[in-house]
């Protein structure tokens, strides 16, 4: 099992929801994340003054998933996320110990 972490720009999330439901991909989790990356921010204006934002909003996408599933979430989100340009986001895969549903107490792939 694995856990993908996927970033990603806000105006993105539906799209990407919809690709994956359209991919079978059940459950996600959707976190407001603040950060930046080689983007490293930028300036806008306000009534006249200047002023610098450092962390972008972002989302922060999780899905605990069987390893057959990893490398189609993968692709659906590479084809789903990105506009090719800085500040697309990055997709994060780690190796998932264990998962336990709480109100059954099924362990496993039988809990995701």
């Amino acid at each position: 099992m694995k856990m993908i972490t996927a970033i990603i720009k806000p105006f993105k999330l539906d799209d990407v929801r919809d690709a994956l439901e359209d991919a079978g991909i059940r459950g996600i989790t959707v976190t407001e994340v603040k950060g930046f990356g080689r983007q490293k921010g930028h300036t806008e204006l306000y009534r006249g003054a200047e002023y610098v934002i450092d962390f972008l909003p972002k989302l922060k996408i999780e899905i605990a998933a069987p390893d057959d599933q990893v490398e189609t979430i993968v692709d659906t989100l590479l084809q789903t996320a990105g506009n090719n340009k800085v500040g697309d986001g990055k997709i994060f895969i780690q190796n998932l110990e264990q998962v336990i549903r709480i109100r059954t107490g099924e362990t496993g792939e039988e809990a995701i």
